[in-house]
């Protein structure tokens, strides 16, 4: 799976894709990660990509053209590609849509800022358009992070325990994963004493190796 993320911001997306089970997976070829710069598609010797909206109005709007010959340019006929386009217009991602687009060879993942992004974008360049809440953020820089870590755990490999992928919150609408526990068994807060006090405690039932009691207890305090 290939991730191709346009921004103007291409420094902030360095940590995050550097850790963890991420930086794992790409090192294993799992995942590629490229960030680009849209400025390298702007057409004016000052890189400008964005300018003020037709109509008037606060704020600065994002322009077509970079956006146009980025995608353009990032395109490959060889591989299952879908653009996406982040902003707090688009319809409201879910597990189920990670899951779809975990299919493809290739996302190209366009990122919003300033007051938006010119409309013509949404209408012929996107394939679909994203939000990740009902809220607004500065750019769709954040949300593009939630898509690459929530769609590439389900690519096989890039999780230690395929399981963990399978047996989760969300798997299926409305469905809430049991609650874990691990050690210790008894926990103190600070200021309670072990021998006098009352600490919060594992429920007994995941105490007692009795696996077929443990999967009971598991599926009565799922939410479905």
């Amino acid at each position: 799976m290939r991730f191709d993320i346009i921004t103007i911001f291409p420094s902030i997306f360095d940590s995050y894709f550097n850790e963890s089970i991420l930086k794992r997976a790409r090192k294993n070829k799992l995942i590629d990660v490229k960030v680009h710069d849209l400025r390298d598609w702007a057409l004016d010797k000052h890189h400008t990509t964005d300018d003020t909206p037709y109509g008037g109005g606060a704020g600065m709007v994002m322009k077509i053209e970079p956006i146009y010959k980025a995608v353009e340019s990032i395109k490959s006929a060889k591989s299952k590609s879908r653009v996406i386009l982040f902003s707090a217009k688009g319809k409201r991602y879910t597990q189920e849509d990670a899951r779809r687009l975990a299919k493809y060879d290739k996302l190209i993942l366009i990122c919003g800022r300033y007051e938006g992004v010119d409309e013509r974008v949404a209408e012929y360049v996107a394939d679909e358009e994203i939000s990740i809440g009902e809220y607004v953020l500065t750019g769709g820089e954040i949300p593009v992070m939630v898509l690459v870590d929530s769609v590439s755990r389900l690519i096989p490999g890039v999780l230690g325990n395929e399981e963990s992928s399978q047996k989760e919150s969300h798997q299926k609408k409305g469905y809430l994963e049991h609650p874990q526990y691990s050690k210790p068994e008894e926990f103190f807060p600070e200021g309670e004493s072990a021998s006098g006090g009352q600490g919060w405690k594992v429920p007994e039932v995941l105490l007692s190796g009795n696996h077929g009691e443990i999967e009971k207890w598991r599926k009565e305090n799922a939410k479905h």
